[in-house]
């Protein structure tokens, strides 16, 4: 039997069953509950004022294959897959930075003292 990318998810399921779970691909998808064309419209309807949408979360476990079919991660070289650590992540910027739209040498607001 072959295994490939455009499986029901009942085969998913069981393609996922077979796989040790430690090879899995594993990705935490966090998606907002209404599309983005609607979320102006819920907005306004709310009769809340500041409201915020819940978010919906998601943990997404791949085989190697279908993570590749699907772009999650890319293919590499046989040399390159003997290496296990983690690709380097991006470094969020410092927080003393100025953020657009912000007025210059405008100081961000001091939060709560314990």
């Amino acid at each position: 039997m072959t295994l490939d990318c455009c499986l029901t998810p009942s085969a998913l399921r069981h393609m996922l069953e077979c796989m040790v779970q430690d090879k899995a691909v594993k990705r935490f998808l966090v998606r907002n509950i209404v599309e983005q064309a609607a979320v102006r419209d819920v907005q306004e309807a709310c009769i809340y004022d500041g409201y915020v949408l819940p978010k919906l979360y998601a943990k997404m476990q791949y085989c190697i294959s279908c993570a590749i079919h699907s772009h999650v991660v890319r293919v590499r070289s046989r040399e390159a897959r003997r290496i296990r650590e983690p690709p380097q992540r991006f470094k969020r910027k410092d927080d003393a930075a100025p953020r657009p739209g912000a007025a210059p040498g405008a100081r961000p607001a001091p939060g709560p003292k314990p």
